[in-house]
C-alpha cells in the first residue's frame, strides 16, 4: 500500500450518503428492477430524481452546480447503487466519471460554465465516446478521423459500445487528426446532440444490463467548433486515460456493491433453505462460497478505500485504481457465480436476482480495460517497466482536500 496513515472510519457526511442512496435504491429502483429488467426498460426519469438527491454532481464542487462530496462518497453512491442494479451505476460512472470529472480537470472555465455545470446539477446527461468497432483496448489507434476546417473540426467515423449512447445530450469523443502518429495524433471534443451529421443507434441482444441503454455513435461529416475541443490537439489520448482512471474507480466500487448483493442473496436463502434437515447454511462447502464472498468483498472495499484516500488529495492514483478495478470486478463475477450454486436450480431462473448479478457482472471485467490488460498494468509497475508521468492538468482533489496532502 503506497499510501501511509490512511483513515478508513466514514465521515457523519459519507454516513449520511450512504442512508440516503440506501433509502432511495429502496424506493425507486428495487421495487420495479425485476419488470425494468425482463422488460429491456430504461426509465429515464429515475435518472432525474437522481438528480434532485444531487447524486449526478457528487464530486463535482457546488460552485459548478455539484454537491461537492468526497471520493468515498462517491464510492458508496457506486456500490450502493450497483447493489441494486448494475444499469444505474453506470449512469455515475459515465456521467460523472469519464464526462464530468474530466471536464472539472481539463476544460476552461468557459467549458465548465457550459457543459460541466449544467451535467453537475442533472440538467444535462453525458457520456465518453473511445472504444470503436474495430478498437477496443488498443485506444492509441483509433479511425475515427478529425479535420481542422477554419474556426471547426470535422469529424466522421463510428464509435460503439457507448453507456446512455441514445439518452445523452453531451458527448466527449476522441479522434484522431493524423493517424500515424498514433496517441499523439488523438484529440477530444464536446459534441452536443442535434448537432448535424451526428447520429445515434441502440445496441440490441446484450448479455445483461437490460434496464441500461448501450449504443453507437455515428459522425459523418460532424462540424464541431474550435471551442468544443477538450485540451490541445494531440492531447486527447493523455485525457482519455485520465478520465478512465475515474471510470475504472466507479466501476471497481459497484462491482463491490454487486458482489454484496450476491451475498445479500445468499444469506437470506441458505437460511431459509433446507435440505437433511437443516438450513444449507449449515453445509460447509455452502459456508465455504458465503466466505468468500464476504472475504473479498471486504478485500475489494478496502482496494477502493485506498484508491479513495489519494483521489481526495489529488494525486495520482492510476496503479492503486487499476487494481481496485482489476480484483473487485473480477470477484463480482465469482460471487455471482457462488450465488447461483448456492440457489441451485432456482438461480438459474428468474425467480430469485442472481441470475441477473451474473448478466451484469460479466461486462465490468471487460469495458474500462479488460482482466487481461490489469494484469498486465500491474505485472509493469511490480517489474519496473511502467511509471507514471506528471499530468498537465493533474488530478483535482475533492472538496475539502488540500492538493498532495498525506495523513488522514
Amino acid at each position: 500500500m503506497r499510501a501511509m496513515g490512511i483513515d478508513l472510519s466514514l465521515s457523519e457526511e459519507n454516513r449520511l450518503v450512504q442512508s440516503s442512496v440506501r433509502d432511495f435504491a429502496a424506493a425507486e429502483i428495487e421495487p420495479h428492477i425485476r419488470e425494468w429488467d425482463a422488460n429491456h426498460e430504461l426509465h429515464r426519469e429515475v435518472f432525474e430524481r437522481m438528480s434532485e438527491q444531487g447524486f449526478l454532481g457528487a464530486p463535482i464542487p457546488e460552485g459548478y452546480g455539484g454537491s461537492g462530496m468526497d471520493y468515498v462518497s462517491l464510492a458508496i453512491l457506486c456500490e450502493e447503487l450497483e447493489r441494486a442494479d448494475t444499469a444505474f451505476r453506470v449512469v455515475m460512472s459515465v456521467h460523472v466519471g469519464l464526462n464530468s470529472l474530466t471536464l472539472h480537470q481539463w476544460g476552461t472555465e468557459e467549458q465548465k460554465q457550459r457543459w460541466l455545470v449544467p451535467q453537475a446539477k442533472g440538467e444535462k446527461l453525458a457520456t465518453f465516446g473511445l472504444t470503436e468497432p474495430g478498437v477496443g483496448t488498443d485506444a492509441a489507434n483509433l479511425s475515427t478521423t478529425a479535420r481542422r476546417d477554419g474556426d471547426s473540426y470535422v469529424l466522421n467515423g463510428s464509435k460503439t459500445w457507448i453507456s446512455l449512447a441514445d439518452i445523452a445530450d453531451h458527448f466527449l469523443v476522441f479522434a484522431t487528426l493524423d493517424r500515424t502518429r498514433k496517441h499523439r495524433g488523438i484529440t477530444a471534443f464536446i459534441v452536443e446532440r442535434g448537432t448535424p451529421g451526428f447520429a445515434t443507434r441502440t445496441i440490441e441482444g446484450k448479455l445483461g444490463i437490460w434496464a441500461g441503454n448501450t449504443g453507437e455513435l455515428y459522425f459523418d461529416d460532424v462540424r464541431v467548433p474550435a471551442e468544443n475541443r477538450l485540451g490541445e490537439e494531440g492531447e486527447g489520448f493523455t485525457i482519455a486515460m485520465s478520465a478512465i482512471d475515474q471510470g475504472r474507480y466507479t466501476v471497481a466500487c459497484g462491482a463491490v456493491g454487486l458482489a454484496q448483493a450476491c451475498l445479500d442473496a445468499s444469506l437470506r436463502y441458505a437460511r431459509d433453505r433446507k435440505t437433511f434437515g437443516e438450513e444449507i447454511g449449515r453445509h460447509q462447502l455452502v459456508k465455504e462460497m458465503i466466505a468468500r464472498m464476504g472475504a473479498g468483498i471486504e478485500a475489494g472495499r478496502l482496494l477502493c478505500r485506498q484508491a479513495a484516500w489519494l483521489k481526495n488529495r489529488g494525486m495520482r492514483n492510476t496503479r492503486e485504481t487499476s487494481l481496485a478495478k482489476w480484483y473487485a470486478t473480477e470477484h463480482a463475477v465469482q460471487s455471482a457465480l457462488d450465488a447461483i450454486q448456492i440457489h441451485g436450480a432456482y438461480g438459474y431462473s428468474d425467480e430469485y436476482p442472481v441470475a441477473r448479478y451474473l448478466r451484469n457482472s460479466k461486462a465490468a471485467v471487460i469495458y474500462e480495460g479488460t482482466s487481461q490488460l490489469h494484469t498486465l498494468i500491474q505485472a509493469d509497475y511490480l517489474l519496473g517497466y511502467r511509471e507514471d508521468k506528471p499530468l498537465r492538468c493533474p488530478p483535482l482533489p475533492a472538496p475539502g482536500f488540500e492538493s498532495g496532502q498525506r495523513g488522514p
